[in-house]
Order: structure tokens, then C-alpha cells, then sequence
């Protein structure tokens, strides 16, 4: 097949989690071995660990979910505010910030989104068509699953999308939860027929086991539906990628690091999981380095003993604040600070670590007490700031970072811990052991990390070195390619070309409702 061929694909799933973000990174990733220009697309999204990229239409920092950022990164693609046009970021039980081309649009609840919704399917196609113009393949990313019925009429991520643009839909199955041939029968059989006639196969993610017992199986699904299982991809295990929302945070296969070297003693590291956490992935850079354990916890056991201790970000900071006071944690980490125990607060978290917050955006409570670590105050702006800076810290550059708030902070004291190359003062407080920073991403930076890591080993007393050949960009990069080697081996891409290149298949047998 021609791998210049122009066309598009959605991979749809029978649940959330079904491994649909990691398998459109799959393909991405094997198309653009083959010298495709790929891009992935996800119409919408609900997420709190989001991405910041820069929108090419205005230059402005904007952004998108942060596994259609991962899937750009895979296919070797710029991320863009087109890729996830629609973000929903929930700040409660019930409502969700709306954020439409990388900026805020509105506050909805579930209800009232669903109006919401018949205004932005333009601005979804829109954005499909723009990539589409502009890119060989276009591999979309459905959301949940495309047979929730109660949601279908206005739906604008799976058959919506698929039926206004005649896309062909694969529908992945995790094997590893079982009931994976009931739900490929029933989500065919609960379509109506034109939507079915848009399901042209299914693949099967997670499968470990005999592949002969599975065998049978797979010819009866495909005998019941009429459709063809294109693969069987196994259970990779130590496959560690930007996830999409907490919920599988602590299910989340984790960078794999290998043992301190001999004489030396690890560094004990514990993250505290917020009810609303977000951009989690900070810590992802210190589960690689060698000799770095990383925990996660809910409450304060743990925090006592850490070499250091992290508050990442949050969608809802007062809130979250709250709820540390609730569980004994803020307790902990300020006996902790009083101790000479390392603490780093990232966005959120740092915003916690100062004297106050003032609110009257995120919870509009007006303002609150923070925990009083650092000599900062917080007030929450209407606009949110949205940026990719660049600067030094510790004596090394910082070229990943990024920010993503809503929160402005003030220092009165301390030590900036970000300057520009001229010492000016760019973000971030450094008071006696405890750190803060409004700069997500800042420990992938390789110099950096290692920095920050000695840092915190000479005030823990620890007798650990970082190693200087830990390379995160390049551990994530083998990531994608061994998913493109898992589609290369386990999928039938010679059928994935054809799709692409024609459509869906035709002729496909439709199956009564309910049947």
C-alpha cells in the first residue's frame, strides 16, 4: 500500500479503558515508521492531566488532553488545539470546565453540556477537516463507548463523528477483564444500521494465555457479527505512557528503574494523590531514575519517613486544600517542613504551600488560609495562563516545562527557584527545604532532574547520585516504537491500510437490534 494514501480511522472501544489512547498511539507510531505524516485526533475529551502546546493559528499557548500530546509525540506530529477540540476538565461531581481550541469556553453541568454540544459539532468537524487537509492519515480516538445509547443522539467523538465523515471504526476489547466477546456482539448489535455498517472489525488488547485456546473464539465472533478480529495484541505489561484521567493512576504501569548503584541507599519519594489531581505525570521522570521509589497515598503514613514529599497539581485547589486538612496530611506536611523534610508543591500543591489563596473563580469561596510553607499568596485570575517558558534552575536549563493555571502567586520572600539566563527572576519559591513552582514538566529535563535529585539528597542526608545517563525523552521515545512493533506483529495491517485508504468495508452484514 501507499504509504502517501490520504484517509482517516476511528478506534472505538466497548468500555473506557479498553486501551483505545495507547493502540491509536500504536498505529500512529507504526504509520510514521513507514514515512506517513500522521496526526492523532480525539473530539472530545474528559480529562484533568492535560498538555500545553502552542495553537499555530495565533502563537498563544493553548491546551489539549495530555494523551492526544502523547499520541502527537508518537506520530512524530506538533500537538495542537485541533487534535482535542473539546476538553472537558471536571471541578466537581457534577460540572466540568469546557475548554473548546485550548481555551476556556464555560462552566457546565452534565445537563447542560448536552445543549452545548449541537453548537460545537462544527467546531469538531472543523478541526477534523483542518488535520485531514494538512495530514496523510487522520487516527481518531473514540471516547467510552460507542454504544452508549442514552448519549447517542448529539454524540461528537465515536459514530457521530464516524457517520459525518464516513470513517471506518475499529472496536478494541480488553481481553484481561473478560466478556470481551459479549461486548464486541452487543456493541455491534445495540447500532442501528448505519452505524453499523461503519464497524469493520475488532481487535483484541491485553490478551495473555494460549493463543490456541483463544482461537475458537475468535472465529465464532467473527462468524456471529460478520466481521473480522484484525489482531490480537498481547499484555505489555511495563509499558509506561501519559494516561488520561487519575482513575488509572494507581493501576498505571510505571517507568521501570533499575537498582541504586552498590553503597548506595535509595531515595524515598511520596506523592500525595488529590482527590482532583492533574498533570500527575510530573513525577514520571523520577520513577525512571535508578534508585528513585515512588509511592503514591491518601493519607499522611508515609510522609514522615520520605526523603521528599510532592503535592502535584489539582483542578480544585481550595477543595483539595480542604481535604488535606480532613485527612491529617497538612498536618503531616508541615511537621515534616518543621523538621527539615524536603517538600516540592507543583502548581496547585505550591499554591497550598503559601500563606493564602483568594478564589473567586475555581470555588468561589473567596479567600482561604494555606498551609503557610512558603512566603506566597495566591489570587485566582478569570483568564487562565497558558504558556511553554523556558529558563534555568539549580545552574541547569529547563526547556520542558510548562503552565497551566488559573492561580497567580506572589512571592515575599525566599528564592525564586526558575530565572532567565540573565538571573531574572522567571517562577518559583525556595524557602529553607520546601520548593514550589507553578512549572509542570520541568523534571524531564535531564540536567535539571539530576540537580534537583542532589539537592534533595544532600538536605536528606542520603548517600545517592543520580546517573548521568538516564535520558527521559529517549526512555519514552522506545515507548512508541514498541508499540509500533506490537501492531507490526500482532495486527493485520494490510487490512488497517485499506481501511485507511477506502473507507469502510462494504457490504458488511447488519445485525437485527438486539439481536
Amino acid at each position: 500500500m501507499s504509504p502517501a494514501a490520504r484517509g482517516a480511522l476511528l478506534i472505538a472501544g466497548t468500555t473506557s479503558d479498553a486501551g483505545k489512547s495507547v493502540l491509536t498511539a500504536a498505529i500512529c507510531r507504526w504509520l510514521a515508521r513507514q514515512g506517513v505524516r500522521v496526526a492523532p485526533f480525539k473530539a472530545q475529551n474528559m480529562s484533568n492531566n492535560s498538555a500545553v502546546c502552542l495553537d499555530p493559528r495565533t502563537g498563544a499557548g493553548a491546551e489539549l488532553g495530555r494523551a492526544q500530546a502523547m499520541q502527537a509525540a508518537a506520530a512524530g506530529a506538533v500537538p495542537e488545539p485541533a487534535m482535542n477540540p473539546i476538553l472537558l476538565k471536571p471541578g466537581g461531581e457534577r460540572t466540568s470546565q469546557v475548554v473548546v481550541l485550548g481555551r476556556p469556553l464555560a462552566e457546565a453541568s452534565a445537563q447542560s453540556y448536552q445543549s452545548l454540544k449541537k453548537r460545537l459539532l462544527g467546531t469538531v468537524l472543523d478541526a477534523f477537516d483542518d488535520l485531514r487537509s494538512r495530514y496523510d492519515v487522520v487516527v481518531c480516538e473514540g471516547a467510552g463507548s460507542p454504544t452508549e445509547i442514552n448519549l447517542r443522539e448529539g454524540d461528537l467523538a465515536n459514530l457521530g463523528l464516524a457517520r459525518a465523515r464516513s470513517l471506518p471504526a475499529l472496536v478494541v476489547g480488553d481481553i484481561d477483564r473478560g466478556g470481551v466477546f459479549a461486548a464486541f456482539h452487543g456493541t455491534v448489535a445495540l447500532l442501528d444500521a448505519a452505524d453499523q455498517a461503519l464497524i469493520c472489525g475488532f481487535l483484541v488488547n491485553r490478551f495473555r494465555g494460549d493463543p490456541a485456546l483463544l482461537a475458537p473464539g475468535l472465529r465464532m465472533i467473527e462468524d456471529h457479527t460478520g466481521r473480522p478480529v484484525l489482531g490480537v495484541v498481547p499484555y505489555l505489561r511495563d509499558i509506561w505512557l501519559d494516561a488520561e484521567d487519575s482513575l488509572t493512576l494507581q493501576g498505571r504501569p510505571l517507568p521501570a528503574a533499575a537498582a541504586p548503584a552498590p553503597g548506595r541507599e535509595p531515595l524515598t519519594v511520596t506523592v500525595v494523590h488529590l482527590p482532583r489531581v492533574s498533570n500527575f505525570t510530573d513525577v514520571d521522570a523520577l520513577m525512571l531514575e535508578p534508585g528513585v521509589e515512588v509511592s503514591f497515598t491518601t493519607s499522611a503514613r508515609g510522609i514522615a519517613e520520605a526523603d521528599l514529599v510532592v503535592v502535584p497539581g489539582t483542578k480544585a485547589t481550595v477543595s483539595d486544600l480542604s481535604w488535606l486538612r480532613e485527612r491529617g496530611i497538612a498536618d503531616a506536611l508541615m511537621a515534616r517542613a518543621a523538621r527539615g523534610g524536603v517538600l516540592l508543591g507543583i502548581c496547585g500543591g505550591y499554591q497550598m504551600f503559601g500563606k493564602n489563596i483568594d478564589d473567586p473563580v475555581e470555588s468561589r469561596g473567596g479567600r482561604v488560609e494555606g498551609l503557610g510553607l512558603l512566603p506566597v499568596v495566591t489570587r485566582f485570575a478569570a483568564d487562565k495562563t497558558l504558556a511553554r517558558p523556558r529558563g534555568f534552575g539549580l545552574g541547569q536549563p529547563v526547556d520542558s516545562g510548562y503552565e497551566i493555571h488559573h492561580g497567580v502567586v506572589s512571592a515575599h520572600g525566599g528564592e525564586p527557584l526558575f530565572t532567565d539566563g540573565a538571573g531574572v527572576p522567571l517562577d518559583g519559591c525556595v524557602s529553607g527545604n520546601v520548593i514550589g513552582t507553578l512549572w509542570h514538566g520541568t523534571l524531564e529535563s535531564d540536567g535539571y532532574r539530576r540537580a534537583f535529585l542532589r539537592w534533595t539528597a544532600q538536605r536528606a542526608r542520603r548517600s545517592f547520585e543520580p546517573r548521568s545517563d538516564t535520558d527521559f525523552a529517549a526512555a519514552r521515545l522506545a515507548q512508541y516504537d514498541r508499540l509500533a512493533d506490537a501492531v507490526a506483529e500482532h495486527v493485520d495491517t494490510d487490512a488497517l491500510w485499506r481501511l485507511i485508504e477506502h473507507g469502510p468495508t462494504p457490504g458488511l452484514r447488519l445485525l437485527p437490534p438486539g439481536a
